[in-house]
């Protein structure tokens, strides 16, 4: 603020009567953050450099009462400056990138890190607390029960418990009864492990693909022929039995409808998809796929489905190519509502 001037120049043991250009930047902070506290606000004062904090801390323990006039005019003088600020940025490498995220790739974040070092100004335990489970979990994996237990005690109770989870269970074992020693670690320890920990996200190379490998061969497979599917599947149960297996698990196609779509989902479906290609996928539905077909029909009206059973009659016999195409853009809206919200698909492991 203009017209401040060093602390020593005001006698800190008598009440504050100056006007704002009296007092120092750190008196007038010293003033607000008093003032918003005695009002009942709740300040994420924990997110300043540890340095401020106990500036502002000293401060606060010179100061004794400010009257009601020189109160005034550093309120207004500090809502002045709010509004004058059209604009602010994050400050730091790290709150920018936060601000940044989703609209620069994860390969350009990384680069700038390398380029700038990496070094953790910020609270490093707000960087791993916005960090995906996924991401976490290797640090548990490979850190002692000491410092997990650390991590664990930092992050939000249901984070917290889903990493454990996942954990096998004497890892997990090791890492609760760790928790009960974290009592008298040091803040300057926590902190250290905080940037340790933070540091190690932040080296970590970015990937070029969010999701597994074998989903995305999954996601492939979804929407290829029948014929296809199989051939690719079986080339990868000789090359890698285990890869094929995951590839398995991701796969839903036509055939997975009944035990991984609910009944009455089935309605929300079909009112987007042609109904011409409805009779086409149902009426290709023969073998292996009719219990599916069977099951779309009866999640339908009895009227729609008699109308759609006799349109399926009409039709006849479907060129494999067609039916799969059709059955295909079935799946494809289903995964659409899926990402969307509209519907859960039942995983495989639910009983329904």
């Amino acid at each position: 603020m203009p017209g401040a001037v060093p602390d020593s120049t005001v006698d800190l043991a008598q009440p504050l009567r100056h006007l704002p250009r009296h007092l120092s930047r750190r008196q007038k902070a010293a003033i607000i953050v008093r003032l918003l506290l005695a009002e009942g606000a709740e300040l994420a004062l924990q997110d300043l450099p540890d340095s401020l904090q106990g500036e502002l801390v000293h401060q606060m323990s010179t100061m004794r009462y400010v009257d009601r006039a020189t109160l005034k005019a550093v309120i207004d003088e500090f809502v002045f400056e709010i509004e004058e600020i059209g604009l602010s940025f994050p400050g730091g490498l790290e709150n920018t990138l936060s601000v940044l995220d989703g609209t620069i790739s994860p390969a350009t974040a990384a680069r700038v890190r390398q380029l700038s070092g990496v070094e953790i100004t910020h609270d490093p335990w707000i960087t791993i607390s916005n960090t995906p489970v996924e991401q976490l979990l290797p640090l548990l994996e490979h850190e002692s029960a000491e410092v997990s237990a650390v991590l664990l005690s930092k992050l939000r109770t249901s984070v917290a418990a889903e990493l454990l989870g996942k954990l096998p269970g004497q890892t997990a074992r090791k890492i609760a009864f760790a928790v009960s020693l974290t009592s008298t670690i040091a803040p300057n320890v926590v902190a250290r492990i905080g940037r340790s920990l933070a540091e190690q996200l932040c080296d970590r190379p970015a990937k070029a693909f969010e999701d597994d490998p074998s989903e995305r061969v999954g996601s492939i497979l979804n929407v290829s022929p029948a014929t296809t599917r199989e051939e690719v599947l079986e080339g990868l149960e000789q090359e890698d039995t285990e890869f094929a297996s995951a590839v398995r698990k991701s796969i839903f196609t036509f055939a997975n409808v009944p035990e991984r779509l609910q009944p009455t989902d089935v309605p929300k479906v079909t009112k987007d998809i042609d109904q011409a290609t409805l009779v086409t996928a149902l009426a290709a539905a023969t073998g292996d796929l009719e219990p599916a077909a069977n099951f779309v029909l009866d999640a339908m009206s009895k009227r729609l489905a008699e109308q759609i059973r006799e349109e399926m009659e009409e039709r006849g016999t479907v060129k494999p190519a067609e039916g799969d195409a059709a059955m295909n853009e079935i799946v494809a809206q289903i995964r659409t509502l899926e990402i969307e919200g509209e519907i859960t698909l039942i995983t495989p492991d639910e009983d329904g």
